[in-house]
Order: structure tokens, then C-alpha cells, then sequence
């Protein structure tokens, strides 16, 4: 199947492709080894979690993976933290939802494509009444690739943090009508909670900012609640002590 433009009018195409999309796991661990030499996080773990999450992967379990977002270059510290961690076995098979301004250069898009990404229509972008059919697509997209095996990386908070980087924003429902739709399909994702401190000066211009990042990956929760908002509450309390723990060790 041809690569189909990504534009909201073009949405059910797009997502078409993306439900079956697979990049080249070669070039995707390339890429992420090449990213963890070039970003160098600092990661660390709540007590327990390294080995659960081994555990979790070995064993085959999905993983919705919720991210603070800092900076632009959050989903490279992600990419660089997958690879130092136990995640690094499900590299190649795991979907990032990424917003679609991403996708409309050629030659980003192809490395987009390459770490694994699904295009998100934003309604800040565009208005929530504009989004509402691409935006149930999308999650449906997402729930079948969790069902598939793969796993799912979200940055929940839907924009960067340009506030308090120490405070979560606020995480809406959409997180939770994701693993919901996925459990309903017969899948039993287990929420990873990772929270990423580039200090106080995370917003300054110098890229070598964030460089170097504080990195905390929480205990994985295996049992989530039975609804959506319920959903997005547990993963906005488990986010925000992951957030606290990699400010703490920054």
C-alpha cells in the first residue's frame, strides 16, 4: 500500500496504512542505539520496577508506555531510554502516537516512520468537533496494534509543558479509552509510567539542554481500572511520582 498523505481530510487513508504499517526492526534498533550515544539519558528505577518490566517483556505482555511532555526532543530521550532498559527487545515493535505535523516532510517522515509512529490529529490544531472521527479511528488504530502484540507509546498531556515542568498538565480521557478499547478486544496491557526532568533550564533555546536527561521508569501496573477516565486518573497520579522521582534524581 502506497505512503498516503497526512491530512485530516485524508484521515481514513491514513489510518489504513498505519493499522498495518511495520517499519524495519534492523534500521528502528539502529536508529534507537545511535539516539541513546547521542542523548545519553540518566535513567533509574522506583524499587522494583527493572525487574518487572524484564519480566513484563519476556513474557510477551503489552505495554502502554505514558511519557511526560517537556521538549520537542521528548521522543528522543524516550527512543534513548528504550534502549537502555528492558524495552529494548520490544524495539521494532512498538507504536508512538505523534502528531501529524511530523508527518508532512518527506524525509522526517520517514524516520518517523521508522521509530514506529502513528499520526495524531490534534484539536488544538483543528478544532475537537473537526478531530472527532480521525480522533476514534486513531484510538481504535491504536487498541488493534496492542492487540497485535505490539506496544503503544503515549505522551498523554497532548502538548509540551510550557508551564512547570515539576507538574503534570492535565491528562484527558484519551489514554483510558485506548487500553479500554484494547482490553475489550481481548488484550491486558500494563501501564509503564516514565517521567523526564531536563532540570530547570528545560526550555531554554540550547539543545544541548537536553542532553543528559533524568529519566525515572516507574513499577508497571498490570491491573487498570474498567473505565476511561478512571483510566487516565491512575495513569495522571502513576506519571506525575514518576515525574517527581526524575526530577528528585536530576
Amino acid at each position: 500500500m502506497d505512503r498516503p498523505e497526512v491530512t485530516l481530510e485524508n484521515y481514513r487513508a491514513v489510518y489504513d496504512y498505519y493499522r498495518d504499517h511495520q517499519q524495519n526492526r534492523v534500521l528502528a534498533k539502529l536508529a534507537y542505539a545511535m539516539l541513546s550515544m547521542k542523548y545519553r539519558p540518566r535513567v533509574r528505577y522506583a524499587d522494583g520496577a527493572e525487574e518487572q518490566l524484564t519480566e513484563l517483556v519476556k513474557s510477551g505482555a503489552v505495554l502502554l508506555v505514558a511519557a511526560n511532555h517537556v521538549t520537542h526532543s521528548d521522543q528522543y530521550t524516550l527512543a534513548a531510554t528504550a534502549w537502555k532498559t528492558p524495552l529494548r527487545r520490544v524495539i521494532g515493535r512498538t507504536r508512538v502516537l505523534a502528531k501529524d505535523e511530523l508527518f508532512t516532510d518527506s524525509d522526517l517522515r520517514k524516520k518517523v516512520d521508522m521509530m514506529g509512529g502513528i499520526p495524531v490529529f490534534r484539536s488544538k490544531n483543528y478544532g475537537l468537533r473537526a478531530v472527532a472521527d480521525a480522533g476514534r479511528l486513531m484510538m481504535d488504530v491504536a487498541a488493534e496494534r496492542l492487540c497485535r502484540g505490539d506496544n503503544l507509546a503515549i505522551f498523554p498531556e497532548g502538548t509540551c509543558n510550557e508551564g512547570d515542568p515539576t507538574r503534570l498538565q492535565h491528562i484527558n480521557s484519551g489514554i483510558g479509552h485506548i487500553a479500554k478499547r484494547a482490553v475489550d478486544r481481548g488484550a491486558t496491557p500494563a501501564l509503564l509510567s516514565i517521567g523526564i526532568s531536563y532540570g530547570p533550564d528545560a526550555h531554554g533555546a540550547d539543545t544541548e539542554l537536553v542532553k543528559g536527561a533524568s529519566v525515572y521508569v516507574a513499577q508497571p501496573l498490570t491491573a487498570l481500572p474498567g473505565k476511561p477516565m478512571d483510566i487516565a486518573h491512575i495513569a495522571q497520579y502513576e506519571l506525575q511520582k514518576a515525574v517527581d522521582g526524575a526530577v528528585a534524581a536530576y
